[in-house]
């Protein structure tokens, strides 16, 4: 699709550089061939009367021999000029498509590849509801207390859906519209995020400057961000190993460090890490282990 498009922008590209050069080459062809005609004029006005009434006739001829040589050259020189001229700007005209579509095709591949993603993640909990249903209809003696069951299921399910298209409605806002930045503490947010996820206080370390850490960022955006790494060193490390978070400064940067005992992210799959949605293997959904995705 891209492809054609670039095709097509080339060509537009290509017929506006011509139709200027061409317009160009006619204003430069009338201005010549006037100014060769004018200075024939004048060389012919240089010779003596006698002689020019004795040769009148081979004059003219010879002047309309001289500006039909002149036009000629000028025509040729104008043509392998515009040859260039479309031979340079087919190549340049190419090359500016290119990169005139590039963003958009980024954008393109990347709005496809979150509604694949979003896709998968909203068919998941879906597929788990609708098997479950499905059995639960079959079964003739289904109990009261495997009713429940199924409808506190059932509402897990929903649960993850309400989370995943909170998120999605977060990412599109976030798509759409500008960051607001402004100072926010760094220590005093990981401090709250440790509070949720860890209310007896042996699960998380912190190791911190010993001050308020002030730093220009989008709070929200931020408390998010501690909140996944958070979430994700709990969900994929041993139950009773601990988590550690150091603050740091350097020089004007602060710096964010967590480590746990989980299993090691292998090294091919660093580059596609910030993707959204992503998670190692591709496997988007970890039914006994689901992590957050970034």
């Amino acid at each position: 699709m891209f492809e054609s498009a670039t095709l097509k922008l080339t060509g537009w590209y290509l017929l506006i550089i011509m139709v200027i050069s061409l317009l160009f080459s006619v204003i430069v062809y009338q201005t010549s061939t006037s100014e060769i005609t004018t200075r024939i004029e004048q060389m012919v006005r240089t010779i003596p009367s006698e002689v020019a009434y004795r040769l009148s006739h081979n004059l003219q001829a010879l002047r309309e021999e001289q500006s039909r040589d002149a036009a000629f050259n000028i025509l040729v020189s104008l043509g392998y000029v515009n040859l260039f001229v479309l031979l340079g700007g087919g190549v340049a005209s190419y090359l500016m498509a290119r990169r005139t579509l590039q963003p958009i095709e980024e954008a393109h591949e990347a709005q496809s590849r979150f509604v694949s993603d979003a896709s998968h993640e909203l068919r998941t909990p879906l597929a788990a509801m609708k098997t479950e249903l499905e059995v639960s209809l079959r079964s003739h003696d289904l109990s009261k207390n495997d009713m429940k069951q199924l409808l506190r299921s059932n509402l897990e399910e929903v649960d993850k859906l309400t989370l995943l298209s909170h998120t999605l409605l977060k990412l599109s806002k976030l798509d759409y519209a500008g960051l607001k930045y402004e100072k926010v503490d760094l220590l005093a947010i990981t401090r709250s995020t440790m509070e949720r996820y860890d209310k007896t206080g042996t699960r998380i370390s912190l190791k911190e400057p010993g001050k308020a850490l002030i730093i220009h960022a989008n709070q929200a955006s931020l408390d998010e961000l501690i909140s996944i790494l958070v979430d994700n060193a709990i969900k994929y490390s041993p139950p009773l190993s601990v988590i550690q978070i150091s603050i740091d400064t350097r020089g004007n940067e602060a710096s964010f460090h967590i480590i746990h005992d989980g299993k090691v992210i292998a090294e091919q799959y660093w580059p596609p890490i910030f993707h959204r949605f992503y998670q190692q293997d591709n496997l988007h959904s970890n039914e006994t282990n689901p992590g957050s995705d970034s």
